[in-house]
């Protein structure tokens, strides 16, 4: 059943969505590989794929695809290598560095160490917090609302952490009395949320940690695939994300800050490349990002991540902006207008068309929100993520401790993605079920499904075991 507002999938069918709002959204802003492909449906036949999961891991951008291809031939050893190859992947990664520092607004002598991912890199600053004699400077402070990323590495050191507001304003004001405190070397905050979407004041929160003697870490993993970041011009101190999430594919990650923490911290990873000289029973350990980088880095994953930063770089932000919005508020939109459909934020004073990125949270009343993923998938070919999104805390707080639904989109994104979802949940709420669900190692999945995929897939849904929370 819906309520008496004009339902979100007859307005585009009569042509009642403003003009605007379908020049905004209503195709891609910028290319990316998997747009087109087919997904079966359980009742039989193909629809194309929704992909509402950018928050997880974003699709490749295909301008970052090709060049991928293009250098895969000259992939080779970095540093050490005199060869053709290996002086030209070496140029290659390290190049990637002023890339990616120009992209962030780094400042000339900011390290730009690659990593794993967000987690990865928020750990190795953890372990090269400053100390005097063996015992901390201070506490590291930080919020209820953290992905685990930008929680859990906080809690193998001193830590204190903060209930946030339910406003902003409120929640600057908690920030500011545990400053007061004194006793903090370091604020560690989200960019922006990945369960709501909501982006915090980091300018101002960086003001506030310098005028009580601290430095702030922003987790930028949801944050820097959908607004520009400038931390010369907010005077962040340190900050993290993943290529993984910011359209490249290979599974890297970034570090850029300051480089007198991370030049006296313990290396991240004991090994070749991070040391000076090494003896059978001590090391000379190497400064600058060779330090924490031991091993044979991921050469392609930092030169996909940061030829993706070039490509968001040169959006024209302007229509970046509206693109985003408009398929935010129409998804909001419509499904407020669903009865027994919740949006859920953390601050009251959010303003959905200004302070908030390509993703939305929801439940719809008496699903489960596995089983309403699993039948959005299966019976409308829509890919969303459901659970609780490696932010137990939030989640609990929120009042969903079992979890809920997240829809997130990007620069490939379209208005008929979140058509198909509200048409999905409309059904969903008037129709019930289209099939039958049983729970198979810990997800919902179709009952006796017979839905055929690619050859060299080595499980279909169902068959690999519990999800672990991977969204960092």
């Amino acid at each position: 059943m819906t309520t008496a507002v004009e339902s979100p999938i007859t307005a585009i069918a009569a042509g009642n969505v403003p003009d605007e709002r379908l020049a905004a959204a209503g195709r891609p802003l910028s290319a990316v590989t998997g747009a087109e492909i087919l997904a079966p449906l359980i009742s039989g036949g193909h629809v194309r794929y929704a992909n509402l999961d950018y928050g997880a891991s974003a699709p490749a951008l295909t301008v970052v695809s090709a060049y991928l291809n293009e250098i895969l031939p000259f992939y080779a050893s970095v540093h050490r290598g005199a060869g053709y190859a290996s002086q030209i992947s070496t140029s290659v990664y390290e190049n990637a560095r002023n890339i990616v520092r120009e992209f962030v607004g780094g400042r000339p002598d900011d390290s730009v160490i690659f990593t794993r991912n967000t987690t990865d890199s928020l750990n190795l600053l953890a372990g090269c917090l400053p100390g005097t004699d063996g015992e901390p400077a201070g506490d590291v402070l930080y919020l209820d609302i953290e992905h685990h990323a930008n929680l859990l590495p906080w809690q193998g050191v001193p830590h204190r952490s903060i209930v946030a507001a339910d406003t902003i304003a409120g929640t600057i004001d908690s920030v500011r009395t545990e400053l007061e405190q004194g006793g903090v070397s370091l604020l560690a905050v989200t960019g922006a949320s990945n369960v709501t979407g909501e982006i915090l004041p980091i300018r101002e929160l960086a003001a506030l940690a310098h005028r009580h003697g601290a430095r702030i870490v922003v987790d930028a993993a949801q944050l820097a695939p959908h607004r520009r970041v400038d931390i010369s011009a907010d005077d962040v101190d340190y900050l993290a994300f993943s290529g993984h999430k910011l359209y490249a594919p290979f599974g890297a990650g970034v570090l850029v800050g300051r480089p007198d923490w991370l030049d006296a911290g313990t290396p991240h990873l004991a090994g070749g490349g991070a040391v000076k000289e090494a003896k059978l029973d001590g090391v000379s350990w190497a400064t600058g990002p060779a330090r924490h980088e031991g091993g044979s880095p991921n050469v392609l994953g930092a030169a996909t991540l940061a030829r993706a930063t070039q490509v968001i770089a040169s959006l024209d932000q302007d229509r970046w902006h509206a693109h985003e919005s408009a398929i935010r508020s129409y998804l909001v939109e419509g499904l407020q207008a669903i009865d027994g459909v919740t949006v859920h934020q953390i601050f009251k004073d959010t303003d959905p068309d200004k302070d908030t990125i390509g993703v939305v949270n929801f439940s719809v009343a008496g699903y489960d929100a596995g089983l309403v993923a699993a039948y959005l998938s299966a019976e409308h070919g829509v890919g969303l993520r459901d659970g609780r999104f490696c932010a137990h805390p939030l989640l609990k707080r929120l009042g969903l401790p079992s979890g809920s639904l997240r829809a997130s989109f990007g620069v490939g994104s379209r208005l008929e993605d979140a058509q198909r979802l509200l048409a999905g949940i409309e059904k969903l709420r008037r129709d019930g079920l289209g099939w039958d669900y049983v729970v198979d190692a810990g997800r919902w999945v179709p009952a006796n499904d017979t839905r055929t995929y690619p050859h060299w897939a080595p499980n279909t849904p169902g068959t690999a075991g519990a999800a672990p929370c991977i969204d960092d």
